[in-house]
C-alpha cells in the first residue's frame, strides 16, 4: 500500500493575543490519499485554518505546530519561504471560497490565468492565450476567448468558481483543497461545479480536499467526511456511512438539516456539551 500524499498529525493553530496564545485549531491529524476528504462543520469551527495551515498562508502571528505535517514527502512546517512559493500551485492548490474576493478585480480572467501558466511554462504571448483558453474550455466555459477579456465582476457566481478550477489547474497540482467552493452558488450551478471536480479529480488523478458545512452534499460527494467542533476532529467515518454517526454534534448537525420529505414544525436547536472541545 503506497503512503498518503498528505500526512497531518497534531496539527495545532494559535494566533497571538493580548493575553498569550489563543488556540484554534487544536491536535487535528488526518491522512489524505487519492480520494476525497470531506473536512465539515459550523462556520467558526476551523476548517479553512486547516487548509490554509497546509499552506502556510494564515497572518504572520498564527503560531503552528505540529508533530508531523507531510506533503508527498516535504516537512511543510520545515519548509523555507522560497520552497511553499514553489509548492504552492505547482503541487498544492487551493480554491479559495469566493471568487469576488479572491479574483483581482483590475484585470482580465485571461491575464490572471495568464500568470499561473506562466509559472508553470515559459510561454510565448500566444502560446500562453491559448493555453488560457483551452483552460477555460476544459471547465465548460463557452466562448472562452470572451471570457478571458472580461473582469470579475462580469462574471455569474458559477462562472467565477470556473475561472478560479481553471487557475489552479493551470499549473496541474497532485492535491487540491477547496474552500466552499459552492456556498454562493444556486443548486442547479452548485451541481455543476461539483460534477466538474469531480470529473478533473478523476481524470487528473487529483486528491481533494474538500471543505464544507453542507453534510447532504458530503454524503453523495466525498469518500470520506471528518467533522470539526471548536477546532478539534471529534468524528471520522465514510462519507455513505454519515446517517450512522456516532458522536452526538455530528447527529445533531444532521438532525438540524431541513428535509423535503419529512415536514417539521421547526428544526432543533443543537445543544453543546462542553466536553466536546475539551475532548
Amino acid at each position: 500500500m503506497s503512503a498518503p500524499l498528505l500526512q497531518v498529525d497534531q496539527l495545532n493553530v494559535a494566533y497571538r493575543g493580548a493575553d498569550g496564545l489563543v488556540p484554534v485549531v487544536k491536535g487535528v491529524s488526518f491522512t489524505l490519499g487519492r480520494e476525497k476528504l470531506a473536512v465539515v462543520g459550523e462556520s467558526g469551527s476551523g476548517k479553512t485554518t486547516v487548509g490554509r495551515a497546509l499552506l502556510r498562508l494564515l497572518p504572520h502571528h498564527a503560531h503552528i505546530t505540529a508533530q508531523s505535517l507531510h506533503f508527498d514527502g516535504i516537512d511543510l512546517l520545515a519548509a523555507s519561504a522560497q520552497q511553499m512559493s514553489q509548492l504552492r500551485g505547482r503541487r498544492l492548490s487551493m480554491i479559495m471560497q469566493d471568487p469576488k474576493y479572491s479574483l483581482n478585480p483590475v484585470m482580465s480572467v485571461g491575464a490572471q490565468i495568464g500568470e499561473a501558466v506562466q509559472r508553470a511554462d515559459a510561454l510565448s504571448r500566444t502560446a500562453c492565450q491559448e493555453r488560457v483558453e483551452q483552460l477555460l474550455a476544459r471547465v465548460h466555459i463557452r466562448e472562452p476567448q470572451r471570457v478571458a477579456r472580461q473582469y470579475p465582476h462580469q462574471l455569474s457566481g458559477g462562472m467565477g468558481q470556473r475561472v478560479m478550477i481553471a487557475m489552479m489547474l493551470a499549473q496541474k497540482p497532485r492535491l487540491l483543497i477547496a474552500d466552499e467552493p459552492t456556498s454562493a452558488l444556486d443548486v442547479s450551478v452548485r451541481q455543476e461545479v461539483l460534477d466538474l471536480l469531480d470529473e478533473l479529480v478523476a481524470e487528473q488523478d487529483l486528491s481533494l480536499l474538500f471543505i464544507t458545512h453542507d453534510l447532504n452534499l458530503v454524503g453523495h460527494f466525498c469518500d470520506r467526511v471528518l467533522v470539526m467542533y471548536a477546532g478539534r476532529v471529534v468524528e471520522s467515518l465514510a462519507a455513505n456511512q454519515l446517517q450512522q454517526a456516532r458522536h452526538p454534534y455530528t447527529q445533531a448537525l444532521l438532525s438540524a438539516v431541513p428535509s423535503l420529505k419529512h415536514r417539521r414544525a421547526s428544526l432543533p436547536v443543537l445543544q453543546r456539551d462542553p466536553a466536546w472541545s475539551a475532548a
